[in-house]
């Protein structure tokens, strides 16, 4: 049927839809119709119709000649609907037998717009390319799942919000977020490579639901404006039968692939008891190419808080039925009101007056533990007495028991200190672990030398696990405390001192100075080294106008480095001899040592180094927890190269997006949890 056989309507009444201008309402016998002047369709025109069908039409229709629609566009955004009207999604029902079952709802999709990359919406212009990518980097930066993109419920937002956009598979949109990987990738390679200090490398493992185990490997540095920086640089899934062999040749792969091998400073393991076979390895490997700073000994670190975690640990464990006894304890008193109530009269009859209540902890968070047991001995005499009172009351300790709780309690709320000293500080420089592990190292010896034979017992097996750690990072922790301007030699001189006495302390204290020397005569010899180059070296030699220049030659370049070579060794004592700066709470390491850069030159890439090296890696929200790094369900399923891929854009794309914007917001869904 021909529409010129149709007569146009006379217009009884205004139309008064902007819609209309794009419209010739037509009628056919007894039906009205609406026919697009642009490609002639022919919609409903009934008056009962009314126009959103119309609007839909005019949105999607590609022959248009660029009209401006929105005006129809606003008209919509403004129109106060009930329901929600789906562009293009309908929504095929059913009839429901029963109000409380659901029926099944299909979804159906319009396709007849055409898959263009560039599409021109009146004035506004819509980049197919642009929004896959957005969505890929969105679901990378807060960790959503892949598949997203295909539930129902996004596809019906999108296109209600974009009708022109084309939804993609779970599988386009991994391909997209493999894009922005390698072309992010890039950027850290690049960046890595432009620094002029080194970088230290962190290695921990990670597990999933499913006990799969990662290894998870994190640059560490400090940059050229003397900022704190650290990225994830890769995420390797591991075989479940996987040996020391196997991951240390997995590292040393990692280190090639980014061509860093020469410009690592350390490498820090997250746990202290563990990994020996895996750095002798690859402090073989290293020591082929170059010769390891310092003999290779500032190279193996372990993790402070770590430790910290493994021997509160050992001492909860020693305590576990007591700790039992009162977590008991605890909970029959807030068993009921009538409970509670009689124990906060006994409380007050023995001269209680405690301001914090019983506290009943989660065991898996051994600060909760802590809280728990240091609450519970200031209601000490309450217990005891509640005992006598209540014959349902069967968990009471006796007073060898409360004895014991009051040293351990006490200890752990010195680690518990300790921890948010390593996990609260936003900027953790090495220079600031040196005096917290010392404080613990003084207590455990206080400890072994206890009367009681439980806490002694207890104290020397923790001060074991402590010796190891203490061995292999005292040496690194104490440089990057004299390098601290606030603290210098003094701080080393006055822990020594407790840690060693004065007759053993002298010794240890050489071993440090001797130690922070020989590391600068490196530096020092490293940047001598710069001038190996004819050209640059001639450079900067005093030039003369004769002909002795030629034949004293050899002489100007050995005067050039010997003299530099004395001004670069009195650097050091320079440093060292001048006044502590004043301790205060504002104090900022790095920024003190960006503004005296020009006055230590060569000490100040030393520091750099040293203060950029990471000295504990569990995460704030992980450091109380007695489990471990738990990647979320949603990534563990994927294939190694796409869950590498996300999990080193999304640490890429957050600090971007904190250097840009340090305000914003953007949480995330879980990517780390728990481990039971």
């Amino acid at each position: 049927m021909e529409i010129s056989n149709e007569t146009p309507i006379k217009k009884t009444k205004r139309l008064t839809s902007v819609v209309w201008n794009h419209f010739e309402r037509v009628r056919k016998a007894d039906i009205c119709y609406a026919v697009c002047v642009h490609c002639k369709k022919k919609l409903s025109g009934s008056s009962n119709s009314g126009t959103t069908h119309l609007r839909n039409h005019l949105i999607r229709c590609l022959k248009r000649s660029n009209h401006d629609v929105s005006q129809i566009l606003a008209a919509k955004r403004k129109r106060k609907e009930s329901t929600v009207s789906l562009t293009t999604v309908s929504l095929d029902e059913g009839p429901r037998k029963d109000e409380n079952i659901i029926t099944p709802i299909n979804f159906k999709f319009d396709q007849e717009q055409k898959k263009e990359e560039t599409i021109n919406l009146g004035s506004i212009k819509f980049d197919q390319e642009r929004s896959r990518l957005d969505l890929a980097r969105m679901i990378m930066l807060h960790g959503y799942p892949l598949a997203m993109v295909e539930h129902v419920g996004f596809k019906i937002f999108v296109k209600n919000l974009q009708p022109l956009y084309e939804v993609m598979t779970n599988s386009a949109i991994e391909l997209d977020c493999m894009t922005i990987y390698e072309k992010e990738k890039q950027k850290v390679y690049e960046m890595i490579h432009t620094l002029h200090g080194r970088i230290s490398i962190t290695v921990d493992m990670w597990t999933s639901p499913e006990n799969a185990g990662y290894l998870c490997l994190t640059a560490n540095y400090i940059d050229e404006d003397w900022k704190l920086q650290k990225k994830i640089v890769n995420f390797v899934t591991l075989d479940s039968s996987h040996t020391d062999d196997v991951i240390s040749e997995v590292v040393i792969k990692c280190l090639m692939d980014w061509d860093i091998d020469r410009k690592l400073f350390a490498m820090t393991f997250d746990d202290c008891f563990t990994y020996d076979d895996i750095v002798f390895r690859i402090k073989e490997w290293l020591s082929q190419n170059r010769p390891l700073l310092k003999n290779g000994q500032l190279f193996d670190v372990r993790c402070a808080a770590h430790i910290v975690k493994s021997i509160v640990q050992d001492a909860t464990e020693a305590l576990r039925d007591v700790t039992h006894k009162i977590r008991e304890s605890v909970r029959y008193v807030k068993s009921s009101q009538a409970t509670q109530g009689k124990f906060n009269e006994i409380a007050q009859q023995v001269g209680i007056d405690s301001q914090k209540q019983l506290f009943l902890d989660s065991p898996m968070r051994w600060n909760s533990t802590c809280l728990m047991l240091e609450t519970a001995t200031q209601y000490r005499g309450a217990f005891s007495l509640l005992q006598e009172h209540d014959p349902g009351y069967t968990m009471a300790l006796t007073e060898r028991e409360w004895e014991w709780v009051s040293s351990i309690a006490g200890y752990m709320k010195l680690c518990v200190e300790i921890t948010n000293v390593f996990s609260g500080n936003k900027c953790p420089t090495a220079n600031m672990f040196f005096p917290e592990i010392c404080d613990l190292h003084i207590q455990l010896i206080d400890w072994c030398k206890c009367e009681d034979d439980f806490i002694s017992s207890m104290a020397l097996k923790m001060k074991t696990k402590f010796d190891k750690y203490w061995s292999k990072c005292s040496l690194g922790m104490a440089i990057a405390a004299i390098l601290d301007p606030r603290f210098k030699m003094k701080l080393v001189e006055y822990y020594y001192t407790k840690i060693y006495g004065s007759d053993a302390a002298p010794d240890h204290i050489k071993d440090v100075s001797d130690g922070i020397k020989e590391l600068f005569n490196e530096y020092s010899m490293c940047s001598n080294s710069l001038d190996q180059d004819p050209a640059r070296a001639d450079s900067s030699l005093p030039s003369t106008s004769n002909g002795t220049r030629d034949r004293l030659k050899g002489f100007d370049k050995f005067l050039h480095e010997t003299s530099r070579s004395q001004s670069v060794i009195s650097d050091l004592d320079k440093y060292l001899e001048e006044p502590v700066f004043p301790r205060n709470y504002d104090f900022n390491i790095l920024n003190w040592w960006k503004v005296h850069t020009p006055r230590y030159p060569i000490l100040s890439m030393m520091v750099r180094d040293i203060l950029g090296v990471p000295m504990s890696i569990i995460t704030p929200e992980l450091a109380f927890s007695t489990g471990g790094r738990v990647l979320d369900h949603h990534w563990s399923s994927l294939s190694p190269d796409t869950r590498q891929a996300l999990v080193c854009g999304q640490d890429w794309l957050r600090k971007e997006l904190e250097e840009t914007n340090p305000s914003s917001s953007h949480s995330a869904l879980p990517l780390l949890i728990e481990a039971n």
